[in-house]
């Protein structure tokens, strides 16, 4: 096979009897299961085989942990049975129970406009507009610019009227599609510099779709996927005039994987933390064997020139926000002296949050870094050139993900930034400072070590607290945090940019945002609270906290301020609710701990209560606060 991004080559290929173990998934934990077997590259064929086998299991209800449930629908001037299947089985790569809502061929208006058609009925998450160029009358007249650019704004106003219309009728995210260009050019050369052209028109209207989104959508950008596949390869109007197939077949999984990615992303499923090997991995050679002056790292080598390039890709992921480790057999003092003394080497040390460089076994020092950086398993990328390594980290912790490297190096930058494991939609000056924030950690952590005991280091941090309402401007952050926050987390409910937009807008609704900083940097938005008013009492539906801010007395101090805000308010009592899940016990007596009575105890959780007036503010460390009232 070819190497080619199209066939998804960072993912393993499946084994023989994957039929037969696709029909072995059901009862309990078989939502692992599912994710282990979405971790394979799947064709047509075998994406159609795991799609029923996920449709089974989603019926029976049970066993479903570690996926996240989203209805999608989807809309298309083309033929969507296949692709539906695809999506079902590539979202469970990303942690995804999908189902999908197939709309009718080609009635994309009516649905939306139908406010009794199944596309509402439904009550969708997202809404995916599928369609490609043929779908938007982008009708070529060459060398008319004042006709074109009527075209693409006609073509684009109806995207924006599709898009308002959900967004008016339904707490929809919507994802519409860039246009993949066409591949016989009325003018040769020219056709791209002619207004009017169809090449021209699609052009046009991909650059303005960019800027239509809003908070309530996202693009997908079809354009680039085809590009990068070859556009002429990716039409095949044979198959499109027989079955209304809007590209080649060859490219469903590639296609689906990258609607699957977007999703994820959206939900906060992207992976955070790149850890890397070393030895064949950052370089060439085998630094204790070969000593530092002998491994391959140099311009002018072609080999050494590979492993630069893709340490460049790392520093530049790096750089977007993407928390680095390192997870390697060596000696510990060997392995750094290469970060510290090779002169050619682009990475530092300071770029790494997590160093482990040992002997133990990798899977123990996975554990370590996704523990020692407060993420989940399911936060890391693990890039090892060790087949049998790659091999035992899947079977151990299959919620890494853990990438299929090929021979070359030369090929390791290109699948690793093609293979969507840290997908956007949005990126805050947060993400930014992200690896800045990993760097104060580790100064707290140091002073935490000299401290005389935790009182005297909490307040030797100066702490500053700000509490405010939901803004705009914070809501993709607000958005990213609640999706992906796991153990100080009380319900673990999880909801889309539309749903807290609409919070904001509700009356009812009292949501809050927390930010802290110290002496040593900002942490940024480290909290949220949604709380839904019911008679004179708050219901409060989340309650979450980044777990890189755990014991210092913060959640003491957001309680307080929450009381402070309920009194201002009149809210007689704040009502608690602990939601079970397998990540969130370290809150399982949070609202006992602060002095709640327990007022109902059914499955799945528990309810408590505490009256207003009875709350004496907690004795904390915060040595400044800022806050703005609703």
């Amino acid at each position: 096979m070819n190497w080619s991004v199209s066939n998804l080559p960072w993912l393993p290929r499946p084994s023989t009897n994957f039929r037969e173990q696709c029909k072995d998934i059901e009862g309990g934990r078989c939502g692992s299961k599912i994710r282990e077997l979405a971790g394979y590259y799947l064709d047509e064929r075998l994406g159609n085989v795991l799609a029923r086998a996920i449709r089974r299991a989603s019926a029976s209800g049970v066993g479903l942990e570690g996926l996240t449930r989203i209805r999608m629908a989807l809309l298309s001037n083309g033929t969507t049975t296949l692709t539906a299947p695809a999506i079902v089985a590539a979202g469970a790569r990303y942690g995804l129970l999908i189902e999908v809502i197939e709309t009718e061929f080609s009635q994309t208006f009516q649905e939306v406009f139908d406010l009794k058609s199944a596309l509402y009925r439904a009550e969708p998450d997202v809404v995916l507009f599928a369609i490609d160029h043929r779908g938007f009358g982008l009708t070529p007249c060459p060398g008319n610019e004042a006709a074109a650019n009527r075209t693409v704004q006609q073509a684009l106003s109806e995207v924006v009227s599709l898009q308002s219309e959900i967004w008016a009728n339904c707490d929809a995210t919507t994802i519409v599609q860039t246009l993949a260009q066409t591949v016989s050019p009325l003018f040769g050369n020219y056709d791209a510099a002619l207004p009017g052209t169809l090449q021209s028109l699609i052009a046009g209207f991909n650059r303005l779709l960019l800027g239509t989104t809003g908070h309530r959508g996202a693009v997908l950008d079809v354009a680039t996927i085809a590009a990068t596949v070859g556009n002429d390869p990716w039409h095949d109007t044979r198959r499109w005039h027989l079955a209304k197939l809007p590209f080649s077949l060859d490219f469903l999984p590639y296609y689906a994987d990258h609607v699957a990615r977007l999703l994820g992303a959206l939900f906060g499923k992207s992976k955070k933390c790149l850890v890397l090997d070393l030895d064949n991995t950052l370089w060439g050679g085998v630094v204790g064997e070969d000593g530092l002056a002998n491994i391959v790292l140099s311009n002018g080598n072609p080999t050494g020139e590979a492993f630069l390039d893709f340490q460049r890709a790392v520093l530049d992921l790096h750089s977007r926000g993407v928390i680095l480790a390192v997870c390697s057999k060596n000696e510990e003092s060997v392995a750094r002296e290469v970060f510290q003394k090779h002169p050619e080497m682009l990475l530092k040390e300071t770029d790494i949050a997590v160093f482990q460089a040992n002997w133990d076994d990798k899977v123990l020092n996975l554990r370590v870094i996704a523990e020692t950086l407060g993420l989940g398993l399911d936060a890391l990328v693990f890039v090892d050139d060790n087949p049998a390594e790659r091999y035992l980290v899947r079977q151990e912790l299959p919620v890494v993900a853990v990438p299929e490297l090929p021979d070359d190096p030369a090929q390791f930058a290109r699948l690793i930034l093609s293979a969507g494991y840290f997908e956007a939609v949005h990126f805050t000056a947060e993400d930014r400072k992200r690896n800045d924030q990993y760097q104060a950690d580790r100064l707290r952590a140091n002073l935490t070590r000299d401290a005389i005991d935790l009182e005297s280091y909490l307040r030797s941090l100066e702490m500053t607290l700000d509490f405010r309402p939901f803004v705009s401007i914070d809501r993709q952050r607000i958005v990213q945090l609640i999706n992906k926050t796991n153990q100080f987390n009380t319900t673990n409910r999880r909801y889309t940019g539309a749903q807290i937009q609409s919070f904001e807008e509700d009356p009812s609704v009292a949501t809050f945002q927390v930010r802290l900083a110290d002496r040593f940097g900002d942490s940024g938005l480290i909290s949220v609270i949604i709380c839904r008013k019911q008679d004179q009492d708050w219901n409060i539906d989340t309650w979450l906290m980044s777990c890189r801010v755990l014991k210092r007395k913060v959640e003491h101090a957001i309680l307080n301020e929450l009381v402070e805000e309920a009194r201002r308010q009149g809210i007689s009592a704040l009502i608690g609710t602990y939601l079970p899940t397998s990540r969130n016990g370290l809150v399982r007596d949070l609202f006992k701990q602060f002095g709640f009575l327990k007022i109902e105890s059914n499955a799945p959780g528990d309810t408590w209560r505490l009256e207003v007036k009875n709350f004496e503010r907690l004795d904390v460390p915060i040595m400044k606060l800022s806050r703005l009232s609703q």
